[in-house]
């Protein structure tokens, strides 16, 4: 029996009856939550104590989560009415990548189990009841008749997805305001792990994670939820901002809204780059250097013992105007030279400068050179920032909730935040937003359209590096001190040059959200897995391999450079229709 309701399908990749292959699906998915409530292993000493009966934790917990979300989308599969919504073209794609979601983190704890504790016998019955109930629902959504014609089409968005049916604007808001409370609760979980030995606890949050937002983006949800941000677009921003807001409130260690704040340091840093790169189309390699001149010359006036001006002690919004000054003043004195370049010429001397930068600070010590930044120590010793009598240091009590010092700066670098998405959203609608993107796109034909590409080019580095020193100003006093090791084009650890510009091109160029997104994800994975240690790096390349592969646009698109990325279909001329002749016509053309 095939799918009737849908005849455009594919043959499905395992042959049986159409309602064996929902049965079986819908069956593996309940097995699925049920095998959760068993004991996996004999020992606690795997994270997470998978040895209770009836009370699911650790790694259980994600494989319940995608035994659930694969138990819903199969429902849509029989037509349940309430479900629709979460399967509008009733494509078997989100089924079968949510059942992958549950498989994989399932897997990848008994693997895990059998290798740490030293083979399969560590395996409880619930262990083994969990590998065979995972796997039923992918068997069944490979019997199923296919998303489309080849193996690809599992993983891909279908294309004829109907229109969503009207709302109320205030539904629509209540469904942008679930969807961001969502976010939050998938973030903070995230970021409060458990620090394992080997990550075990992460590396399933991430399959997990990845394999359900692929479902969606198959599903055609992720399309419709950025239609929903379009139409409401005030209300969306301000809610985004309104739940990071509340993410301090949800931390009981101050370890995590150090992570948070480093986070946000990082994002902003690099939409700060996003003007360069993904608006105007500079490949800026050594943008981290713009970061360092606004912590150097912020900490040079803050007041601290190691500071060549320990005497100086500037408020706060002094601190930043010197911070952001510095940033802004040294990205033109190198833009003014160099922006006459293009492309890989550019790219070289942008990172010659990044270097310049590292080894002028590392150098300027008294010995080598005059006495400003303390050489290879640094200026350490660097004051908390005091702001109305605030004194971001010291904790805080707001009603029973107890901010400490990390959440304190998260709270102003979100202010900062947002500050700088207002700043770019605004300048990226304006004439020299439209300049920048027509320098990017052709750099000939906009200077032939009458757009002085050089004044163009060079607001759009003395704009970003401006921005990269607002956040050099909070990173300096989060961090207590500047030293010259972090600045540099590829090191260990973000922020660098390269992760900078990775988080970009990741996130997606030339959008908002995407850098933010970016910036996060390359922040957190290194943070929770640094069991990769030397191979972190290799771990890093390959997944940024695996997305230009499928996703060159990166997660968060540009509707623009989608369509140039994927030409299929996009740039076909449409058939024209030829007309009947006129009798007439053609025997006056005779």
């Amino acid at each position: 029996m095939t799918d009737t309701t849908r005849p455009d399908r594919g043959t499905p990749l395992i042959p049986l009856p159409h309602g064996a292959a929902r049965l079986l699906t819908t069956v593996g998915a309940v097995a699925t939550i049920a095998s959760t409530m068993l004991a996996w292993t004999w020992t606690a000493e795997f994270p997470g104590d998978l040895t209770v009966t009836a009370y699911p934790a650790g790694l259980q917990l994600l494989t319940l989560t995608g035994g659930i979300l694969t138990l819903l989308y199969a429902l849509t599969l029989w037509d349940v009415r309430g479900l629709r919504w979460l399967n509008p073209g009733r494509t078997t794609a989100p089924v079968f990548l949510t059942a992958l979601a549950a498989f994989a983190v399932t897997w990848y704890t008994v693997l895990a189990i059998a290798i740490e504790l030293g083979g399969l016998a560590n395996l409880e019955p619930g262990g083994y009841v969990a590998a065979v109930a995972s796997l039923l629902p992918v068997i069944g959504a490979l019997a199923l008749p296919r998303p489309g014609d080849t193996w690809k089409s599992y993983f891909a968005k279908a294309d004829d997805i109907p229109r969503p049916a009207p709302l109320p604007a205030w539904a629509e808001r209540v469904a942008i305001t679930l969807a961001l409370a969502l976010g939050l609760v998938v973030f903070t979980y995230g970021i409060s792990t458990p620090d394992d030995e080997y990550g075990e606890t992460f590396s399933g949050f991430g399959l997990l994670v990845v394999f359900s937002a692929w479902a969606l983006f198959s599903a055609g949800l992720t399309d419709r939820f950025s239609a929903l941000n379009a139409r409401h677009k005030g209300f969306a921003t301000s809610m985004a901002f309104l739940a990071a807001a509340i993410f301090p409130f949800t931390q009981t260690e101050d370890h995590n809204a150090n992570i948070g704040v480093n986070i946000l340091i990082f994002a902003t840093v690099a939409l700060g780059l996003n003007i360069v790169v993904g608006l105007t189309g500079l490949l800026d390699l050594g943008y981290v250097a713009f970061l360092g001149v606004g912590a150097y010359a912020a900490a040079l006036v803050s007041g601290s013992e190691y500071s060549r001006f320990s005497g100086t002690q500037l408020p706060f919004w002094g601190a930043v105007l010197v911070g952001m000054g510095a940033s802004l003043v040294f990205g033109v004195l190198i833009g003014a030279p160099t922006l006459r370049l293009r492309g890989d010429y550019l790219a070289i001397v942008t990172l010659g400068f990044g270097e310049i930068f590292r080894i002028a600070v590392n150098n300027l010590d008294g010995s080598s050179g005059p006495d400003i930044t303390n050489g290879p120590n640094g200026i350490a010793n660097i004051p908390d920032l005091e702001m109305f009598g605030f004194n971001f240091g010291d904790p805080h009590d707001i009603g029973s909730f107890t901010l400490g010092r990390f959440a304190n700066y998260f709270l102003l670098m979100l202010i900062f935040t947002a500050i700088v998405v207002l700043v770019f959203t605004r300048a990226a609608d304006s004439r020299i937003g439209r300049s920048w993107v027509a320098i990017r796109e052709d750099e000939t034909a906009a200077t032939a359209m009458g757009i002085n590409g050089f004044r163009v080019k060079l607001i759009a580095f003395a704009l970003g590096a401006a921005l990269a020193g607002l956040a050099g100003t909070v990173s300096a006093h989060v961090s207590y001190s500047v030293v010259p090791t972090p600045y540099q084009f590829a090191g260990a650890a973000p922020p660098n040059s390269a992760f900078l510009l990775a988080a970009v091109v990741l996130g997606g160029m030339g959008t908002v959200s995407g850098p933010l997104l970016g910036a996060s994800m390359l922040y957190l994975i290194p943070e929770k897995l640094q069991f990769l240690k030397n191979y972190e790096l290799l771990a890093f390349g390959l997944a940024l391999v695996l997305l230009m592969r499928f996703r060159p646009e990166g997660i968060i698109a540009n509707r623009r450079r989608q369509l140039e990325f994927h030409e299929t279909g996009q740039l076909d001329v449409p058939e024209q229709k030829t007309l009947p002749e006129d009798p007439a016509v053609t025997k006056a053309g005779a």
